[in-house]
């Protein structure tokens, strides 16, 4: 049975990987100005939103890589430190840049949520005004 599940994690981490290397790979082909991860990301939305690809297919994986999303920030922050003195430098810049930057994220993820929610609160009663 443990195999199973192993089996089913490793598709669903290659599916994720594939969809991302499809990003790079149209961004590459089509030489758009976007980076190919976050054209992956759309397109795994995309594929979500038309029930192309399921859910399930990758919520496992998912699942595990959200949990352990603040691994992924450790090279980054090594990173960081060679950079020293850029950001001693332009550190006010920086600072502003990432404060604007981080209240436009929550702002966004802030307005999707209230619209998924009231969407959802929508179908549970009946009403179709909150549907897209």
């Amino acid at each position: 049975m443990k195999a199973d599940k192993l089996i089913k994690f490793i598709l669903q981490i290659i599916g994720l990987i594939l969809i991302n290397k499809a990003g790079f790979f149209i961004v590459e082909l089509l030489n758009l100005r976007i980076p190919g991860n976050v054209l992956g990301m759309i397109l795994l939305f995309v594929l979500l939103w038309t029930r192309v690809v399921r859910l399930e297919w990758f919520e496992g994986a998912a699942d595990f890589l959200v949990k352990h999303l603040s691994f992924f920030f450790v090279p980054i922050s090594v990173g960081l430190m060679t950079l020293g003195g850029l950001i001693a430098e332009k550190g006010i810049q920086l600072a502003v840049i990432l404060v604007l930057s981080a209240i436009v994220g929550m702002v966004f993820a802030g307005g999707t949520s209230n619209v998924l929610i009231k969407r959802k609160e929508g179908k549970e009663t009946g009403d179709s005004a909150h549907d897209f």
